[in-house]
C-alpha cells in the first residue's frame, strides 16, 4: 500500500515496529528499508532520496504536486543547487521519469517552476523542463501562471536605462499541468469538494496570491499552502493520494490534511523532514480534528 492509512497519532517520528495498522509499504519491501520518518492519520513523511527510494508503489499516485530545486544556488542543507545546467537537466530527467512510474494511468502532475532564470546565465527553465517531461512520457495539458507579486525583490536590471543589455524578467512562476496517459479521471471516489466560485476562478490560468516566508518556516525556498491546496481541489477527488517528491517544509501535506486527501512526502534532508513534521503537528492539527468529527 502507498496510502498512509494508519491512525497512529504519535507526536514523534515513527521509531518502533510495533504498529497496529498496516504500514504504507510496497509489496516486497521491508519495514526496516522504508520506515516513515513520520506517520499520522493519512500523511507520511519519508526521509529518503526520491530518485532511489522504494517507499512508493508504482502506478499508485493520483496527483503529484511539487516545486523542485531551481538550480539558483539556493543554500539547501543536503543538496547542491549550483549544478551545471547540463547536470541539472540530467537530474531533472531522472526524477521526472520516476514520477511517471509512480503515477496512475489517469494521474496528474502539477509542477511549480520558474518561467526562466538569469542567475548563472539566461536559461528557459519552463520550456526546457516541459520538453524533458514530454520526452520521458508525460502528456502536456496546460500552464498556470502564478503571479507571486514579488516584483519588489528584483535587483538585476542589466544595462540600466540603456539599450545595450537590459534584462527583461517576468515576476511570475508557472505551474505545468501534465498527465500520464489520459486526462479524464476515472479512478478514485468521484467526490469533488471544490466550490463553484473556486472552480470558476481557478480554471482561469492566472493565479494571484503571495508566496511563503522562508524565514517564517525555516526553509530557504518554501511555497505557500495555497498553491497545493488549489491544485488538489481542482485536480483530485476526496480520498485520493497526493505525492510531493521534494517535500521541503511540508506545505503539500498540510494542504492534504485540509482537503481530506492522503499525502506522501519524500525529503532528502532530515532537518527539513522535522520542519515538515512540526508544521503538520501545529498547522494541521485542527484539520485532523475536523476530519475525525466529519460525518
Amino acid at each position: 500500500m502507498t496510502s498512509c492509512n494508519s491512525r497512529d497519532q504519535s507526536l514523534a517520528p515513527a521509531q518502533d515496529k510495533g504498529q497496529h495498522h498496516q504500514p504504507p509499504f510496497p509489496a516486497g519491501a521491508s519495514e526496516a528499508e522504508i520506515r516513515p520518518y513520520y506517520r499520522a492519520a493519512s500523511t507520511c513523511i519519508y526521509h529518503d532520496d526520491f530518485v532511489t527510494t522504494t517507499c512508493i508503489e508504482k502506478n499508485s499516485i493520483d496527483l503529484i504536486v511539487t516545486s523542485p530545486p531551481y538550480n539558483l544556488d539556493t543554500k539547501y542543507h543536503s543538496y547542491n543547487d549550483g549544478l551545471s545546467y547540463e547536470r541539472y537537466l540530467a537530474f531533472t530527467r531522472q526524477w521526472l521519469a520516476r514520477c511517471l512510474k509512480l503515477s496512475k494511468d489517469d494521474g496528474r502532475f502539477c509542477l511549480n517552476i520558474p518561467l526562466d532564470k538569469n542567475k548563472g546565465g539566461q536559461q528557459s527553465i519552463c520550456a526546457d523542463l516541459t520538453t524533458l517531461a514530454k520526452q520521458v512520457g508525460w502528456q502536456y495539458q496546460s500552464t498556470i501562471i502564478w503571479n507571486e507579486q514579488n516584483i519588489s525583490r528584483r535587483t538585476a536590471w542589466g544595462s540600466w536605462l540603456r539599450a545595450s543589455a537590459p534584462y527583461v524578467i517576468a515576476p511570475v512562476e508557472v505551474i505545468l499541468v501534465l498527465y500520464k496517459k489520459r486526462w479524464k479521471k476515472t479512478s478514485g471516489s468521484g467526490e469533488s469538494d471544490i466550490a463553484r466560485e473556486e472552480f470558476i476562478a481557478w480554471t482561469n490560468g492566472v493565479w494571484t496570491f503571495g508566496g511563503e516566508s522562508g524565514k517564517r518556516v525555516g526553509h530557504p525556498a518554501p511555497y505557500p499552502v495555497e498553491l497545493p491546496r488549489r491544485c488538489i481541489k481542482l485536480f483530485t477527488f476526496v480520498g485520493d493520494t497526493v505525492l510531493d517528491p521534494f517535500l521541503g517544509s511540508g506545505s503539500t501535506l498540510i494542504a492534504c490534511l485540509e482537503t481530506h486527501r492522503k499525502g506522501i512526502g519524500v525529503e532528502i534532508d532530515r532537518g527539513y523532514c522535522e520542519i515538515a513534521r512540526q508544521r503538520l503537528l501545529t498547522g494541521g492539527r485542527n484539520a485532523e480534528r475536523s476530519h475525525r468529527s466529519s460525518p
